[in-house]
């Protein structure tokens, strides 16, 4: 009976050593030989996994496959009219999808997409030209399930030649190297320089992968694999093991504004850094009214009461990293009441709607949807302007949204 236990026993372990090969081994990643890729986590943690693969911070970049793409290329709304003569196509050739430009009916340019930015509320497309990387004139747009001029762009003629720089996917990637090199000016004398930053597009990876949030990843599978009876978390920051502040910063990278003085580039910092290290915070802007709702939620969420009179609260208090952020209204709701036990709403709110849906929908009336400066689009044919609708993190009363 022992020797048929013991053999039964070494099976199982030769079953499992085999199905959990190290896939990092196989793997070179660009940013060093530290890391294992966000494969070899999928054999120990499916779960998160599974999820985090579906999340937008995942596909905060991808390459432009056509299952990565959003928008139509198909139908009605695949066409956007700048003048009587101008006109900017969606369309697909082979496995490839373009944006092309007719002049007097007659192709004159095309544009290939080849990584797209964000997938959740909208999505923008870039092009490669040479050693950049240029966005594309028309983005589309969840809200509307339409396509729309890129943030910033003319609605009057098509533009080609904004370029999106190193410093964009340091928020909507894991890595990307490039290296700055002078090129002679064409519109100078022979004697004058350029400085350019020449992306290395191999050095690309794509989407917020576990090791951006959690630390190169290689010593930390080889330990696991070599030890799979060891529960607690070897050679990797695990978010439990932060303080409040550690946490904050994580989160406040990619989701506290742009305007800080960079000392240090986004991809160097590792979990449980100091982002004093890498910004200088512009003291200038103290009024949360000139923080737009899109890239500034930590700093929004940072002047609410809630917070200030916390110690606990952070970013993790209401979201998983794992998953995209809930569209269950009530279930923000019960972390709220979690703190506001015994509240209740004055006379002249309970006369929108019943005290039960009030305490199901905090979110609606104290983090109220607003207009993003930022991201402003056109449609064709249109002359208005209209502000992208995101939600503020800015903890709050609002009089105006309980109507």
């Amino acid at each position: 009976m022992k020797k048929a236990v013991f053999l039964l026993t070494n099976i199982l372990l030769t079953i499992f050593f085999v199905s959990c090969k190290n896939k990092s081994e196989e793997y070179i990643d660009p940013r060093g030989t530290d890391f294992a890729g966000s494969e070899s986590c999928v054999q120990c943690h499916k779960t998160q996994s599974d999820m985090v693969f579906q999340s937008s911070h995942f596909k905060a970049t991808a390459p432009a496959l056509s299952e990565n793409v959003s928008g139509d290329f198909d139908s009605k709304n695949h066409t956007f009219i700048y003048d009587q003569n101008t006109k900017l196509v969606m369309e697909k050739h082979g496995d490839s999808l373009y944006q092309v430009l007719y002049k007097n009916g007659k192709e004159t340019a095309k544009y290939k997409f080849e990584i797209v930015f964000g997938t959740k509320h909208a999505q923008t497309s870039v092009y490669w030209r040479e050693n950049n990387t240029y966005e594309l004139p028309l983005s589309f747009y969840h809200s509307i399930n339409n396509w729309a001029t890129s943030p910033g762009f003319p609605a009057d003629k098509p533009y080609f030649d904004r370029m999106v720089v190193k410093d964009c996917y340091a928020c909507h990637s894991s890595n990307v190297s490039s290296k700055m090199v002078e090129q002679s000016s064409s519109e100078k004398n022979f004697m004058s320089m350029d400085v350019e930053d020449i992306i290395n597009k191999k050095t690309i990876v794509y989407g917020i992968d576990c090791e951006r949030c959690h630390g190169p990843a290689k010593k930390h599978v080889e330990f696991h694999l070599k030890n799979p009876t060891v529960k607690i978390a070897n050679s990797i920051t695990s978010y439990k093991t932060l303080d409040r502040q550690q946490k904050l910063d994580a989160c406040a990278l990619c989701h506290s504004g742009n305007d800080g003085m960079k000392l240090r580039s986004r991809f160097e910092f590792k979990p449980g850094d100091n982002l004093t290290e890498f910004f200088r915070e512009n003291r200038n802007i103290t009024d949360s009214a000139k923080f737009d709702v899109h890239g500034n939620q930590f700093r929004l969420m940072a002047q609410s009461k809630c917070f200030m009179k916390s110690d606990k609260m952070d970013c993790i208090t209401c979201h998983n990293p794992h998953e995209n952020a809930s569209k269950n209204m009530a279930s923000y709701s019960k972390i709220c009441m979690s703190c506001h036990q015994g509240l209740k709403h004055n006379e002249t709110t309970l006369k929108t709607m019943p005290e039960k849906l009030l305490a199901d929908n905090c979110v609606e009336c104290h983090m109220p949807k607003k207009a993003s400066n930022a991201i402003s689009f056109q449609l064709s044919n249109s002359k208005q302007l209209s502000n992208y609708i995101l939600r503020t993190h800015r903890i709050g009363i609002y009089p105006n949204a309980k109507k």
